[in-house]
């Protein structure tokens, strides 16, 4: 499809597309369902990713309900053993529980009493594992049971029953997920997801988490086989020659252009024999001269047939995303009401703050999407899309534009009036007002909307619920620091372009790090040798990905820097505003100093809720209510309580007993009443908490069990340079039932 053609379908409002034949599509690719609907699974066991296939985060237990709720208490805790971050989702298969915990191993409990049966280990310095869950696979007679999950880039498995690793599946035991990519393995740094894909019959379908950078790997979806690790079928979302879209893309950009892969989690429509992709945008995030075009998959929800691979239809959300806003939650499927017909439909919430809702089969929206004029870029080389897609309906679960009037009643009369000033010199037109050299307010923030796993269903009522953050962003653009070093250049200066260039992004190019994001390595040079420093850049440490290509003098020049970076000073912002002039705009490498807006006592800039809860009625594409969701400790001790908890990355959990569990980074759990978002209940564990509960029935007894093993327990320790952000934490897998002599279902 030219990109002609893709503008006037956008202009008409009709960029979604139903199989082309370029897609390879065949009659069985979809089949009717005109006269039946899917039929709900029966949400009565925990043993996939998020509850379900379909990634609904619903139960069908209702033990646990509105009447007795109150009555829950502890029934058992098992403790992670390690300071590490953890946002897992356990799994239970029959009376095992299978979490993360003892510096990244997988660990298998007993789930009625948190006892410890087997633990496989892993390398606690260097391995980055699928943190926020792994998949279950088990033969059709339940002989062949195992759990899948990838570590630095090799996809493994592990014998459920042992926790002994299965030597048979892939080279040894292992697949180098890095290979099959068209690109050089050893130049990919980051290839695996934190998320753990879909288990589809005997292949399991997996997306990837490209680095930030120009040269991310690109986001192809792929399938492997379970029982031998062979890869089955590729799906490309940077579309090589005589695929579909190709001519969204320069011509040779499939060569070098990666990301618009799928991070967040994808949804199986197992009937069908469809899954459901968000994909993330194409790199790098703020900058596009590179990438002329819609770039076509990036920002899309695609639906694949899960056996082969081929494209059946998809939608772009963003077309040429210049604002990093990524489908960054999984699609939900649910049955709803529609014109007076029983519709299968997939909706995907976005970071910008819309929820889209498409019919299962066919792409076809429910209520018209309209395509919008939006700000055009004034960056040299960066043409813009001229139109952005809109839902009519439902309406927005995010506030989307942010002004002076919009500013935190919690600031202090001085950094107001830095805001202010801050605020009144910046590009602020609203949603799509694109980046450049000067500040640009970027409201929903890349780092707002809804987040992973923030999502959820009631797929009896057709009900949406959305978990959101509003924290706006301030994006600048300026030129790659390796392109403005000087001819003769210390070594220190050339260490200083080398870090702004690789490390600036999650530690900041003043290296005071940033919340969630990267540590401050203001003093690293005191606190770690030259040798620790130089194995955590080659080799990663934690979750920070390895930087193999800078070896040899680059890390050397960064080992100097850091050592003594006052003779590098950071360079003005006057030095990065001009471009080379021997350079033509699509080679110019303009990286964002973006900052999402904290004041300085670590929480946002806007005023509250900093987070919400949405309860959609998708039958008739309304809000039925919107509460705020947690709170500031601080604050709530002087009586502000209604304020969100900050920076939540939870996934709510909604059950058949009319009830919403969740955690937040208050160090709360809460179950919240469905019908109306009210806390019914309560209570305090000993960490923050992300990530998304379980919940499971074992003989009869209904359990809740949630992960508390997040940073930062109060919004004061998000603040760069907080013991905190350098500390251990205690973190455990809290577990709570009603009373033991409860009656049971």
């Amino acid at each position: 499809m030219h990109i002609a053609i893709l503008a006037r379908l956008a202009m008409s409002g009709l960029l979604f597309a139903l199989y082309s034949p370029l897609s390879g599509q065949t009659n069985e690719d979809v089949r009717s369902s005109q006269d039946t609907t899917s039929q709900a699974p029966a949400y009565s066991t925990w043993s996939d990713y998020g509850g379900s296939s379909d990634s609904s985060q619903y139960s069908s237990l209702a033990q646990v309900n509105r009447s007795n709720v109150r009555k829950l208490q502890v029934a058992w805790n098992y403790p992670t053993g390690d300071g590490n971050k953890y946002a897992f989702n356990p799994l239970v298969v029959g009376r095992t529980m299978y979490v993360l915990a003892h510096y990244n191993s997988i660990v298998a409990l007993d789930a009625t009493s948190g006892k410890e049966l087997w633990t496989h280990p892993t390398d606690p310095k260097t391995t980055l594992i699928t943190n926020r869950g792994i998949n279950y696979w088990q033969s059709a007679d339940g002989s062949d049971r195992r759990l899948l999950f990838a570590a630095n880039n090799f996809l493994q498995e592990i014998d459920a029953n042992t926790g002994k690793s299965i030597l048979s599946f892939g080279e040894n035991g292992r697949v180098d997920l890095r290979v099959g990519l068209g690109r050089d393995p050893n130049s990919l740094t980051l290839v695996q997801s934190t998320n753990p894909g879909r288990v589809f019959e005997d292949l399991l379908i997996l997306g990837s988490a490209t680095n930030e950078e120009y040269e991310s790997g690109p986001g192809d979806i792929r399938a492997y086989n379970v029982l031998n690790g062979r890869l089955v079928w590729t799906f490309h979302t940077v579309p090589q020659p005589g695929e579909f879209g190709y001519d969204t893309w320069p011509k040779e950009a499939w060569k070098t252009v990666g990301g618009a892969n799928a991070w967040s989690g994808m949804s199986l429509d197992e009937k069908r024999g469809m899954v459901f992709i968000p994909t993330a945008s194409p790199k790098y995030n703020f900058y596009g001269a590179n990438r002329e075009g819609a770039n076509l998959f990036g920002n899309c929800l695609i639906a694949l047939n899960a056996r082969t691979g081929n494209l059946i239809w998809y939608f772009q959300m963003v077309h040429h995303d210049i604002w990093d806003y990524d489908n960054a939650t999984a699609p939900l499927l649910l049955t709803v009401r529609h014109d007076g017909r029983m519709v299968d439909v997939v909706a995907q919430p976005g970071k910008e703050g819309f929820v889209w809702v498409f019919n299962r089969e066919t792409g076809e929206p429910l209520w018209p999407i309209e395509e919008r004029s939006v700000p055009k870029s004034d960056m040299p080389g960066e043409i813009t899309w001229p139109t952005q897609p809109f839902p009519t309906n439902p309406p927005p679960f995010a506030r989307q534009s942010f002004t002076d009037k919009d500013l935190s009643p919690f600031l202090e009369p001085e950094e107001r009036a830095q805001l202010l000033k801050q605020m009144k010199g910046a590009h602020n037109q609203g949603l799509f007002t694109p980046p450049g050299v000067t500040d640009t307010v970027e409201m929903p923030g890349n780092n707002g909307g809804a987040n992973f796993q923030g999502g959820a269903t009631d797929p009896v009522h057709g009900t949406l619920f959305v978990v959101s953050k509003d924290l706006p962003s301030m994006l600048r653009l300026e030129l790659n620091p390796m392109e403005l070093v000087p001819a003769g250049a210390s070594p220190e200066e050339k260490g200083r372009a080398t870090f702004q260039s690789n490390c600036g992004l999650c530690h900041t190019a003043e290296r005071t790090g940033k919340p969630s994001a990267g540590p401050s390595l203001v003093d690293v040079g005191s606190r770690l040798s030259a040798d620790q420093i130089r194995d955590a850049v080659e080799h990663g440490r934690g979750p920070m990905p390895a930087f193999p290509k800078l070896s040899g003098a680059a890390l050397d020049s960064l080992l100097a820097y850091l050592s003594h970076p006052q003779r590098a000073p950071v360079a003005s912002s006057k030095e990065t505003e001009t471009a080379p002039p021997s350079l033509p705009p699509e080679k110019l490498r303009y990286r964002s100093s973006f900052g999402f807006m904290f004041t300085k006592s670590g929480l946002p800039a806007i005023a509250p809720p900093w987070t919400t809860l949405t309860a959609y009625d998708l039958n008739q594409g309304t809000i039925k209510w919107q509460v705020p969701l947690g709170e500031v400790p601080e604050l709530a001790a002087k009586g502000f309580k209604r304020t969100g908890s900050h920076f939540p990355k939870v996934g709510p959990v909604v059950t058949a007993g009319g009830l919403i569990f969740t955690g937040t980074r208050d160090s709360k759990v809460r179950a919240l009443d469905s019908s109306t978002g009210k806390v019914v209940w309560e209570a305090k564990v000993g960490t923050a908490l992300e990530g998304t509960p379980a919940v499971y029935q074992i003989e009869g007894r209904e359990y809740i069990v949630f992960c508390a093993a997040a940073m930062a327990t109060t919004h004061t320790h998000d603040v760069p340079g907080h013991p905190a952000m350098r500390g251990s934490i205690p973190g455990a897998y809290v577990t709570f039932a009603l009373p033991a002599g409860f009656p049971r279902q």
